[in-house]
């Protein structure tokens, strides 16, 4: 389980996962699905991505806007493949030499090669996340990994979260306060503290203000999300504090993806 102040670098071996991709038939590889689940986990302060970029250009603004370095690896032959391999376990472990606050790094890809780097890094006290398409990744990769997801996982895990008849200020807050909850969940949180949910949408969303959405503290935000049905609370006796019990019965919930 992650702590609230995990720490990640994310390494991607871009070529490998937008060939699996595309290999399973999805029309390109979205990173936004990635570093949102990523986002849930934790501060995510260190994100390279390797691939020859002339081959995926229409990837190139994408990545900009993600705020994600993208590392230029020759061509094939005049490179080759291990040059991105290398380059990547070198970084890596540089950053795990010399960077003590990352204690969680993210290995983007499939590729069984990186199977040694994900060792030393557990040798060093890393906690090592997967993140490959499956069907171009090694289970030697996956066993290795003290966690690993699936593309496909998280493209099933995307819904469109629609809170028809509220207005449209509401409907975004809703949203994100869901996807909060929800993500917690996925982390076997045993009590849902409103200021943990509040920290977990600060991180899915930097620019969440519960002011702007008409709301004077957290805590009216949360008893008009259980008045609408989109979550169920209660207030803990000996802090004050208010706990989130589960999502709710909004009716209204378009759950189509």
């Amino acid at each position: 389980m992650t702590t609230d102040n995990t720490n990640l670098a994310l390494f991607i071996d871009f070529e490998n996962l937008a060939i699996g991709a595309q290999q399973s038939g999805y029309k390109k590889f979205e990173i936004a699905l990635v570093l949102k689940r990523l986002r849930e986990m934790g501060r995510l302060l260190y994100k390279r991505a390797y691939s020859d970029w002339s081959s995926f250009d229409h990837y190139r603004l994408e990545f900009h806007a993600a705020a994600i370095e993208m590392f230029e690896i020759p061509m094939r032959h005049q490179g080759g493949k291990n040059s991105a391999d290398i380059k990547m376990v070198v970084d890596a472990l540089d950053l795990c030499y010399t960077r003590p606050h990352l204690d969680t790094f993210v290995l983007a890809s499939g590729d069984s090669d990186f199977t040694p780097l994900v060792n030393k890094l557990r040798e060093n006290n890393k906690r090592v996340i997967g993140i490959g398409v499956k069907n171009s990744t090694s289970d030697l990769l996956v066993g290795t990994c003290d966690q690993f997801v699936f593309y496909e996982d998280l493209k099933r895990g995307r819904r469109s979260k629609k809170y028809k008849g509220l207005d449209k200020k509401k409907q975004e807050v809703f949203e994100l306060l869901t996807d909060a909850v929800l993500a917690l969940q996925r982390q076997n949180r045993d009590i849902l503290w409103s200021s943990l949910v509040k920290q977990t949408m600060c991180r899915l969303q930097p620019t969440f203000d519960q002011e702007y959405f008409g709301y004077r503290t957290f805590s009216h935000l949360l008893k008009d999300a259980e008045k609408e049905g989109v979550v169920s609370i209660e207030r803990d006796e000996q802090s004050g504090s208010y706990i989130v019990l589960d999502t709710g019965t909004y009716q209204g919930l378009d759950g189509s993806s």
